[in-house]
């Protein structure tokens, strides 16, 4: 089955037709029509003497289609193709971010407070009294965002380079929606040893650290000895960021199964670190019955091919009836399929044997385990990680939210509650008059999301002990 086109390949193809044939710009659309293009914007951007140029954008489905699409609009007589490029890695060029200032420095005066020699006043405060550096720099509202490259999207170890990339529209996201501020770093390190040592080393400027695309299990221990020494929030997105929003999803997915959270059977497809902090999150929130299903099959008590300390514990903690095999044994009358591993690790024939109106998380990016399209006429809710089909988990309701919230009221930590109160809020924001099978999720460009988490994560961390201030919604960043 054909699988939709996205803007994902999009690309753009210049054209110069003949102006006298004025059925030319038909025949073009119709010729990309047949070769399953899907025509966004038509633009005249230049004339001849005897011609028209016009840019076409056009959605495609992968790089093989998009090359058919150039070539059958090519194809036609009076039809010249002068140039196409790709729209996604046109956006990419050159980086998607940049720094800039936020005061003025156009005088000797602005020279001499924000430099020398009036700095100095400055850092003899912070030497004083640390604390201050969150009054007079930009560690109150800054989030490093650091990877390694060692499991980037659902394209695994690539390296800390090709992993800026993923880092660079992190940081864009952190300031589009949650307005913080942040800054990627890469690590060219698989030692945990290194990333730790690293990490620490830089702490004093930043007032978070969000942890991205490590793999497990280097990103539990690295994660886990950060919050040990450090005071300032450390918080591994694809673990919890994932986690959070798929509790969201599916605590909306109940209110339309009517299934209860406690009878749920789920089966989890990949253990890797998302893995492991959604089914945490489920089983906080109520799920009793979860089987975890590596490339080795499902996980439990005793196994010992494949495993590491985190499936260890994972063993010890799920799968209470001790299921073996593979995903055909695990998935046999479940309730949930949540899928964190790779492309087509689902079929319709296992689907077919889930419980009524089955749940299916199918997250793996950029091509999920099973495709919608494939999946439709056996689920009652569908929900993927990407932004072209209904339902996207997106991690972005999450963690710009949630950092906005810890920033603002300076927690030391993001604890369990902090993330639980998350979920239920993001869930909250669509009414039980919205929500229908295809609308369980808000959209990430709500913009009532991010305000909504803060304010909660900043309500349990106060409760929690874990908050440093008490903060006005609502406020400046840099006026916190």
């Amino acid at each position: 089955m054909a699988v939709t086109p996205s803007a994902q390949y999009s690309v753009t193809i210049r054209v110069e037709t003949e102006s006298a044939q004025t059925a030319l710009l038909g025949a073009l659309t119709t010729a990309i029509g047949e070769v399953g293009g899907d025509i966004g914007a038509i633009d005249i951007v230049g004339t001849g003497v005897n011609s028209v140029i016009r840019e076409i954008v056009v959605n495609a489905s992968d790089q093989e289609h998009a090359d058919a699409i150039v070539a059958a609009a090519g194809s036609l007589d009076g039809v010249t193709v002068l140039s196409s490029f790709d729209r996604t890695f046109r956006m990419h060029q050159g980086g998607k971010i940049e720094m800039t200032t936020r005061v003025p420095l156009e005088t000797r005066d602005d020279l001499s407070t924000a430099y020398m020699p009036g700095v100095a006043r400055v850092c003899a405060a912070i030497a004083e009294d640390r604390s201050k550096v969150f009054d007079f720099t930009l560690k109150r509202n800054m989030v490093a965002v650091i990877t390694n490259g060692t499991a980037v999207l659902g394209l695994g170890d690539i390296g800390a380079a090709a992993g800026m990339p993923v880092m660079e529209g992190k940081s864009m996201l952190f300031k589009e929606f949650g307005d913080v501020d942040s800054y990627p770093i890469c690590i060219d390190s698989k030692d945990p040893e290194v990333l730790i040592r690293t990490i620490t080393a830089i702490a004093p400027a930043w007032g978070g650290i969000n942890l991205e695309d490590i793999a497990a299990p280097v990103c539990f221990e690295v994660e886990d000895r950060l919050k040990e020494t450090l005071d300032i929030p450390v918080f591994h997105d694809d673990q919890h960021g994932t986690a959070i929003v798929v509790l969201a999803a599916l605590l909306n997915s109940l209110k339309i199964t009517g299934e209860r959270i406690e009878n749920l059977k789920v089966v989890v497809s990949g253990v890797g670190a998302s893995g492991v902090a959604c089914s945490k999150i489920l089983m906080n929130a109520g799920v009793t019955n979860i089987i975890g299903c590596d490339s080795k099959g499902a996980i439990y008590k005793g196994r010992t091919e494949n495993m590491n300390f985190m499936k260890d514990w994972y063993a010890e903690n799920t799968n209470p009836e001790g299921v073996r095999g593979g995903m055909t044994e695990a998935i046999r009358g479940a309730n949930l399929f949540l899928g964190l591993s790779g492309p087509g690790t689902f079929s319709v024939e296992q689907l077919k044997t889930m419980a009524k109106d089955p749940i299916v998380f199918a997250m793996a990016n950029p091509t999920p385990e099973i495709m919608p399209e494939i999946a439709a006429p056996y689920v009652r809710v569908m929900a993927t990680g990407r932004s072209d089909y209904p339902n996207q988990i997106n991690n972005v309701l999450a963690f710009p939210g949630i950092f906005k919230g810890a920033l603002a009221c300076r927690a030391t930590q993001i604890s369990e509650g902090m993330k639980v109160a998350a979920a239920e809020a993001i869930a909250a924001c669509i009414s039980d008059d919205e929500l229908n099978e295809d609308y369980i999720i808000p959209s990430v460009f709500n913009r009532n999301v991010a305000p909504t988490v803060a304010a909660k994560v900043i309500e349990v961390a106060q409760a929690e002990g874990l908050a440093r201030r008490v903060p006005t919604m609502g406020e400046d960043p840099y006026d916190m």
